[in-house]
């Protein structure tokens, strides 16, 4: 089992920044490869960006390449999303998401194992 918390959201200025965090607890971190998801109203879940078990490969959508990097610490089993630049596109619920089979996760959400509860990111013109 684990438990994954996002925090770091909040209201931000079109062209801001903002660097979301995505605590892991129990079983060991770096058996997981970790994504970001988000989900906009009214709109489906959409793969952001993943990170494989080692940090060493990652992966982004083409909506947010350039401008959004992921990365992890395994030794505090925290995952991060440093997103800059940003747009009233980006505003949406993001979660973290865990991966126990792959080295690096895929943009199916269906395939991971475990999800956060979410962390409201809204960005205002």
């Amino acid at each position: 089992q684990v438990q994954l918390v996002e925090s770091g959201g909040g209201v931000v200025q079109a062209g801001g920044s903002l660097r979301l965090s995505c605590a892991a607890s129990g079983r060991t971190f770096t058996s997981y490869a970790m994504s970001w998801f988000r989900q906009a109203p009214g709109k489906e879940r959409e793969f952001v960006a993943a990170v494989s078990w080692s940090g060493g490969s990652t992966f982004y959508a083409d909506s947010v390449k350039g401008r959004f990097t992921i990365s992890r610490d395994n030794a505090k089993s925290m995952m991060y999303l440093q997103m800059n630049s940003l747009k009233l596109e980006d505003t949406a619920v993001y979660y973290c998401a865990a991966d126990g089979r792959r080295y690096l996760g895929s943009k199916t959400g269906d395939s991971y194992d475990y999800w956060g509860q979410g962390t409201q990111v809204t960005v205002s013109s």
